[in-house]
């Protein structure tokens, strides 16, 4: 790659450097360059995506021009801050190589409304005359939500227009790429046409497509290898980077830094799930998801409430306990790029209802691979649903930063002594996990405890609050 020396044209170009997306990220990978040397870009394009230890965003430059040069192939992880792209904002001056001419000249269209634009951090948006324009003979489409990294990190999509390629969130693009489906053949139902999940679905109905590594919602897929294994190779090395690295560096600082202990019970729960049944049935609860989860997560918020010691933090530079008197309340979710456990913020002051839409909307966002990540920052406790997976129980490690962990095994029809008879009741096992530097093995019995017994008899919800 070349290297401009001479001041009057230095001046016009403008280079584009991997942003800063905050939260402790230094670091993205480019998944995909989606503009080459030569090609015009325009204030607000995406240009490519890319993909930090929290999610996949795609990036717009911040200005009109044309691309000079890319940095880095596709694959690379880059350090915030460096270069990736280089744009000449003045073409046709100087003694650069001018821009390739467009192939062909499109129909003007009345111009693009005015919207929010995505903001990159430390970049701002300049104005920009240019026109959208449509091809010949077609309808301009409407402004469409492009998962710009400013609106990835806040949680909702910005607003970007582009053309000469389809249009689709990052999570809809990965599994357009896992599935092996050129996203140009598929046709879009999504409001302002854009690509669904069930669009891409479709069109791999037809045609058989081998699966390199099939996403699975509920549970952590094996990552893809950057190449194509060798036929009959007997290993296969996988880069550890991207949510994988992360979760390991994570789970070993908690491993090595907090003393676990680990506490188990078993529970008839039967009560909970006829709670379940008729919560579901219940006006007050229309248009929210009711599953024994909710009233695990309620009865956890109960128990830290009569055992507030629980909800603490290990202080190791100051040497302080620091007392939470707020609950974030985390909850760990498996999606296709690894485990993340966003948290619940100020969950103790929710009503059932307000933790039943908090819950759904957590669970969906994290599938849909927009999970922010101020959302998985300052937690304080929190709940994995192992029995999802069809196991008993595990041994959770803490959430850096934070005093205990619950699981939660599955729930099954299993004999139990009920009012001195033998009866088949709905049984689970709880595990939790703490730090013992914050609870002691009374404390953290009792906190269990509590969590189990509001479990078997569900009205202690109302009794003990």
């Amino acid at each position: 790659m070349t290297t401009m020396t001479d001041t009057s044209n230095a001046a016009r170009f403008r280079e584009f450097k991997m942003p800063d997306v905050g939260e402790g990220l230094t670091e993205a990978e480019i998944l995909k360059w989606y503009v080459q040397p030569g090609d015009t870009v325009t204030d607000g394009q995406v240009v490519c995506e890319v993909e930090t230890a929290k999610a996949a965003v795609e990036l717009p430059i911040p200005y009109d021009g044309v691309v000079h040069e890319l940095r880095f192939p596709e694959g690379t992880t880059v350090d915030v801050g460096q270069v990736i792209i280089a744009v000449d904002v003045a073409p046709g001056t100087g003694d650069a190589a001018p821009a390739p001419e467009p192939a062909a000249q499109p129909e003007p269209e009345p111009e693009a409304p005015k919207g929010r634009q995505p903001v990159l951090v430390g970049y701002g948006v300049a104005e920009s005359s240019t026109k959208r324009r449509a091809r010949k003979g077609t309808e301009a489409p409407a402004p469409v939500a492009a998962a710009a990294i400013q609106g990835e990190l806040n949680g909702h999509g910005a607003t970007a227009v582009r053309e000469s390629r389809p249009l689709a969130k990052p999570p809809v693009r990965k599994l357009a790429k896992d599935l092996g489906i050129d996203l140009a053949t598929v046709v879009p139902t999504g409001e302002g046409g854009i690509i669904t999940r069930d669009d891409v679905h479709a069109a791999a109905t037809p045609v058989p497509v081998q699966v390199q590594a099939p996403v699975v919602a509920e549970a952590v897929p094996v990552p893809e290898a950057p190449a194509a294994a060798v036929t009959g190779a007997r290993e296969t090395r996988i880069p550890v980077k991207g949510v994988r690295k992360v979760i390991a560096q994570a789970m070993v600082d908690s491993a090595f830094t907090a003393p676990h202990v680990t506490e188990f019970v078993t529970v008839d729960v039967t009560r909970t799930m006829k709670l379940v049944a008729e919560l579901k049935e219940d006006k007050d609860m229309a248009g929210v998801r009711v599953n024994p989860l909710l009233i695990v997560a309620k009865a956890l918020l109960v128990a830290i409430r009569r055992n507030p010691e629980v909800n603490s933090a290990w202080d190791e530079a100051n040497q302080e306990i620091v007392r939470k008197h707020y609950v974030n309340l985390g909850i760990a979710a498996a999606t296709p790029r690894g485990l993340i456990v966003p948290n619940i913020k100020d969950a103790h002051e929710q009503t059932l209802p307000q933790l039943a839409a908090s819950l759904g909307e957590l669970v969906s966002t994290a599938r849909e691979g927009r999970t922010s990540p101020a959302a998985m920052a300052g937690g304080t406790v929190t709940i994995t649903n192992v029995g999802v997976f069809g196991v008993d129980t595990g041994t959770p490690i803490l959430n850096p930063g934070e005093s205990a962990i619950l699981a939660v095994g599955a729930i099954k029809l299993q004999p139990w002594v009920h009012k001195g008879k033998v009866k088949p009741r709905q049984v689970t096992t709880l595990a939790l996990s703490f730090d013992h530097r914050l609870i002691d093995g009374e404390l953290g019995s009792k906190f269990l405890a509590d969590v189990a017994a509001i479990l078997e008899q569900p009205k202690r919800l109302i009794t003990w609050s």
